[in-house]
Formats: C-alpha cells, structure tokens, sequence
C-alpha cells in the first residue's frame, strides 16, 4: 500500500472513530440524572439519536460504554479554528460564569436523607432564590408551587441570602423539583436553585409573609392589611405589577419555560401549567410601604452621604441622602422604590460597620426633603442628591438584571479597574484611606482588547469588607497619561472564600 493510498483512507478511520465516541457518550448521558434536559444545540443531536432503533444500541454492547480510566479526555463539538493552546489555556465558563476544576476530597456524593430516591418520601423542598431583585414572600411561592401539586406549607428565612422550605405530599415533590429547579421567578432574576431539606415536616405557628400553613387557614395572621381572606394571585412575569408603571416592560408567566432555555423540557416531562392572571393590585404593600429607608447607628466621624450611597446602591437606586439634625447618627435614603428598600433592610439590617451596628428600617416619610442641611464631621455636607449619578446600577430593567443581589461577605468582587493596576497599588488604596488591607487577591482572565480587568479580594472578616466597600466603591482610580479616571466598583461576591 502505498503513502498516498494510506493517507487518503486516514479520514475514514478518524470518521468511524469519531462515530463510535458519539455512541459511547450518547450512552453515558443516557444514564445521567439530567437525561431529560436539552438545550438549543442539544436538540437536534436529540432528535437524530432518537432515529436509533433499539437493536442497533443492544448490537453495541454494554461492554463498549464501560471505558477504563485514561489520561485521555475526548472533546467534541469544536469549532474548526480551534488550537492545542486553546483546550489548555482557555477557561471554561458555565452558564456565562468562568468555572474552575480541581480534584476533591471527598470520594462520593452525598444527598441528606437519600433525597434522589422517589421511594424516600422525602416531601419537604429547599430553595434558595438566588439574585432576588424582588421581594419574595409566601403569596409568591405558594403561586409558583402549587401548580405542580398541593402545598401543604412555605417557611421563608433569610440567613444565607433568601431561602425556603416547601412541603408537598411526597409524590409532588419529586415532580416540583423536576420542573422548577433552575427556573426564574421573575426575568433575569429570583432564580430557584432546588434542593431536598432535610425536615421531613414543617413546623408552622403563624400564616403571614413569612410562613404559612395551608391545611391551617385560621392560624393568627399578622397586619390586616390584606382584608378578609387569603389572596394568593402572585405577581409573576418580568416584575411584580408596580414596576410596570416606571417602565420596565409587560408581564410574562414564569411557566412554561421560554424555548430558548437552557432549562427546557419535552412536553411529556413538565406537567400543564397555567397562565397565572395579573393581580389588579399589590400584595406586597404591606411589606415595604415606602420607598424611603431610615438608617441609624451611623459612625458620627466616619460615616457621610456618599458612603451610604457606596453600601446601599448595591440593592437599589438612590434618589437622596439626608442626615436628621435632630437624631445624631441617623440618615434617610430615599431609594427607587419601595422593593428596593425591602432588599436594603434584608441584607443590610443588623450589620456592623465602624465597629458601630446598623438599624435599617422603613421610615414614616415618602420623600426626602433637602431641610436643615448641616455640616458633618468629616466637613461634608449633611444632603445629597445622587438622582443623576452614573452610578446607579438599576436605572433600566437590563442594567439591573446584571446585578446579583447578594447579602455582605468577606469577599468582594471588583471590576472596572486600570490593567496597569497592580495587587500592591490596591493594597496601598486600602492604606491609604485607613480601611483594612485584604489577605487574598485574584484577578480574572481577561480577553487582550480588554481595557479594564477585574477580580476578588478577600478580607478577615466580613465587617472589614463591608468598610472597604463603604469607603473605596467608585473611587476615582487615574492614571498617567490618561484622559479619564477610571470609576472603582465594588460588590459583594458569590464566593465565600479564594
């Protein structure tokens, strides 16, 4: 055989090759738990595996899927411009978010309860809404839940961010996780990440927004804001119903979920869901009846308009920030809205900051009024208007999709920052405005026509991040030569630690 006869039957080896790994990892997938989630790319392939008649599979054999550990890993789905550097140095990213991969410590997944067995009668749900631009309350849950089956009681508690526990008759469980884990309450946020808890019941003394028993309509209530009944429309779509007045668009059900979802089902796999009507009012007015917080505990010395702005703008716009002459160490914050400061108060409330505890609060007023303007300590002024600053990170519905809504932590993620900047130039920021110095720094790859960078600090303790974010978000970083400064931002991080 000639070199020439070889080479040109090469491809049709690598070609039978490349079919046999599609039928081997068809057949992995098949067992996965996820089997049933496709999505857009997926489909196709799906619908073409599906052609395979049953006795080509068994003709495969078993044994062809079961393959020894190698340190050969099979990559496909390639664009054609791909290189060697590329599958080495380029990072993986999940569902828009860089991803990292390291050997664990652990030698098996474990499940509280034996959660993944239908036959475990685990009934009660754990979820955990993740970026929750709106209020979420038991009117909201229970019209999420109650369509895939009967919900017999909702506990809502905020520790680690928003989460509730959901009890169902134990066959809905099972179905309700199957088809609301990873869904979005509301566009672009309040995502529900489901988990089985580990109660097997739910302990309920009180039907309010907080928990309620649905087998227990007459338990007390609390307010009687809500008039006689119970009102269980929840206000579901893009936003609740008011936010449609500023602007930001018309309502959409949450379920079915749209085409294009990473998330999508076959129709056999998520049960008829209805469209949940538009309620004619607000059910959440007696959760946060105005759009203006009263913060006291305030540091006298160290604490002025703009580092409020700094804290609270990471839960929503802020419109003025007055001090009360009257109550040293007290300001109002008339924020965009009423949910807003519903966000402000969960995850701000109770914090400590300059050694000194925060009390956050709904105040009595409906606007902040620019009177008895006064000099603080720190020789700036006691008012200050922030309605037309850049700033603000909610000023339009995409703008604020962007924004995850986390409670404080140790770890802050900054962004926006010069390529010049170094670790030790931000460590010497830190010195410089006397706030504590971080212990860990990472900064993110980024692409080469990139012009800014962006990373994480981490701090000894959360307190210690809270002022370092108070005092240096949107600090004017300039640099030689340079036209514009650049605008410092800082959040909280998803991570716990680096």
């Amino acid at each position: 055989m000639s070199v020439l006869q070889e080479y040109e039957r090469a491809p049709k080896r690598l070609k039978v090759s490349a079919e046999d790994e599609e039928e081997l990892e068809e057949g992995e997938e098949s067992d996965s738990a996820s089997a049933g989630l496709l999505g857009d790319d997926e489909e196709d392939e799906g619908q073409s595996r599906a052609r395979w008649s049953s006795a080509d599979r068994k003709d495969s054999g078993s044994e062809a899927h079961r393959i020894a550990p190698s340190p050969v890993v099979h990559v496909r789905g390639l664009c054609e411009s791909v290189v060697e550097a590329d599958l080495v140095e380029e990072p993986v990213y999940i569902a828009g978010q860089q991803a990292y991969f390291n050997y664990s410590t652990s030698k098996r997944i474990t499940r509280p309860t034996n959660a993944d067995d239908p036959n475990s009668g685990n009934k009660v749900l754990l979820l955990s809404i993740q970026n929750p631009l709106y209020p979420i309350t038991t009117d909201v849950l229970y019209t999420v839940c109650n369509p895939i089956g009967n919900v017999l009681r909702i506990v809502i508690f905020k520790r680690n961010g928003i989460q509730a526990m959901v009890e169902y008759p134990s066959a809905n469980a099972q179905k309700a996780k199957a088809a609301l884990n990873g869904a979005d309450i509301y566009a672009g946020c309040c995502t529900l990440k489901i988990e089985y808890a580990r109660p097997s019941r739910l302990n309920v003394i009180r039907n309010d927004n907080d928990s309620w028993d649905y087998t227990k309509p007459f338990l007390l209530r609390r307010g009687t804001s809500r008039g006689k009944g119970r009102q269980r429309q929840a206000i579901l779509g893009e936003h609740p119903s008011s936010y449609s007045d500023n602007g930001y668009g018309s309502h959409c059900p949450l379920l079915p979920l749209p085409g294009n979802n990473r998330f999508k089902r076959s129709s056999h796999d998520v049960p008829e869901v209805v469209t949940y009507p538009l309620p004619q009012t607000s059910s959440y007015m007696s959760h946060a009846s105005s759009s203006v917080a009263m913060v006291s505990g305030l540091h006298p010395a160290k604490m002025n308009c703009t580092r409020i702005f700094n804290l609270f703008c990471l839960y929503g716009n802020i419109e003025k920030v007055k001090f009360m002459k009257s109550v040293p160490g007290t300001a109002l914050v008339e924020m965009g809205d009423e949910y807003a400061v519903d966000r402000a108060i969960t995850h701000l409330n109770s914090i400590k900051v300059f050694s000194k505890r925060l009390n956050v609060c709904v105040s009595k007023q409906h606007a902040v009024i620019p009177s008895q303007v006064f000099e603080l300590e720190d020789g700036s002024s006691s008012y200050k208007d922030f309605a037309m600053t850049r700033n603000n990170r909610f000023t339009s519905a995409g703008q604020a999709s962007k924004n995850i809504i986390q409670p404080p932590s140790c770890v802050l993620h900054f962004y926006n920052v010069p390529p010049c900047i170094s670790e030790d130039d931000l460590q010497r920021l830190c010195t410089e405005h006397d706030v504590p110095g971080f212990i860990k720094y990472k900064v993110f790859d980024a692409k080469p026509s990139s012009k800014t960078i962006s990373g994480l600090l981490e701090f000894d303790s959360k307190t210690h991040a809270v002022e370092v974010l108070t005092v240096l978000n949107h600090y004017q970083i300039r640099i030689p030569n340079g036209s514009n400064p650049y605008t410092l931002k800082l959040c909280f991080s998803t991570s716990s630690h680096l």
